[in-house]
């Protein structure tokens, strides 16, 4: 259980974070040591309620060792949010410093898919390397597989397209 002054130095940094308030938020992390994970009372990161239109924000918190992949109760992490909302350079300093592009949200999206759908085109070109895609048949309605579920499969026992199926 997080004492309540910890949680205060939460509140504290991640308001900083997301007013944008850089001076502030090296100050509490400088000169009050606040630890760069320190959560607020909704159980927030700074890194997760940073202004994302703010990369120097983001550099500040990086550098001093918070975490890029923290997730929180929906699984989205930092990268989800500078994806949909379009911010490549706070996104590229997450994954210069570690951020994960592959890790799902509660929905099974990965940040590609969040820049895809609000049609962040730069974000969507920076991550389109970096993401480890499922891929399916075109063709079928099926979900994709997880990847370790067709490794080792032989193809021999999967039906090829216009192959009829078995009568029931």
């Amino acid at each position: 259980m997080l004492r309540e002054d910890e949680i205060r130095a939460g509140d504290r940094l991640s308001g900083a974070a997301a007013r944008g308030d850089l001076a502030e938020v090296r100050r509490l992390l400088h000169q009050e040591l606040v630890h760069p994970d320190a959560v607020n009372r909704f159980g927030r990161t700074a890194l997760q309620t940073m202004m994302f239109g703010s990369s120097p924000i983001a550099l500040e918190l990086l550098k001093q060792g918070a975490n890029p992949n923290v997730q929180d109760a929906t699984g989205t992490t930092p990268v989800h949010d500078a994806a949909r909302t379009g911010f490549l350079d706070t996104l590229q300093a997450l994954v210069e410093h570690g951020a994960d592009v592959n890790i799902p949200d509660a929905e099974g999206s990965l940040p590609f898919h969040l820049a895809m759908r609000e049609r962040h085109v730069p974000v969507m070109a920076y991550l389109a390397s970096r993401t480890k895609f499922k891929l399916r048949d075109p063709g079928s309605h099926d979900p994709p597989e997880p990847e370790e579920q067709r490794v080792g499969r032989d193809p021999r026992d999967t039906p090829q397209r216009g192959t009829p199926l078995p009568p029931c």
